[in-house]
């Protein structure tokens, strides 16, 4: 998905804290990547991504990546097997959608809350969390 001006500063503390929220009621794992670098494919980028930051170890395959490349002026959002399996294309879509209108609007932070916010919230869905959770992955932003 593209989105039309440069990234402003973005509030590190603000996403983390969005992402803790959203993971108290799941046991899904939400990480955000925002790359430093261009990328022509930021689908591709965002699953090599996904697979350095060990997404794909999570018990129940149950990890959502944000990926954000602002040089390029894109953005790609996936999700393991397991997610992928409850919430179909559907899903994907309507949430690129909704994050693209904010990025247009220049609300980048928002953008990025929203797509932890509605991740979450589907996680939530589909796999709530259980007496023996934990955090199996960071919740701080990656730069990359």
């Amino acid at each position: 998905m593209l989105f039309s001006s440069p990234l402003p500063q973005i509030d590190h503390d603000r996403i983390v804290a969005a992402i803790q929220s959203a993971e108290q009621r799941t046991s899904g794992e939400i990480r955000v990547a925002i790359a430093r670098r261009p990328t022509e494919d930021p689908l591709s980028d965002a699953r090599k991504h996904f697979e350095r930051l060990e997404m794909h170890r999570t018990a129940a395959r149950n990890g959502v990546l944000i990926f954000v490349a602002p040089r390029s002026r894109n953005f790609a959002v996936i999700g393991d097997t397991g997610v992928h399996e409850k919430c179909g294309d559907g899903f994907w879509t309507g949430l690129a959608d909704a994050m693209t209108r904010q990025f247009q609007a220049g609300d980048f932070e928002a953008a990025i809350i929203l797509g932890v916010e509605r991740t979450g919230e589907l996680l939530a869905a589909h796999f709530p969390p259980s007496g023996s959770d934990q955090n199996e992955l960071p919740d701080d932003v990656d730069d990359v």
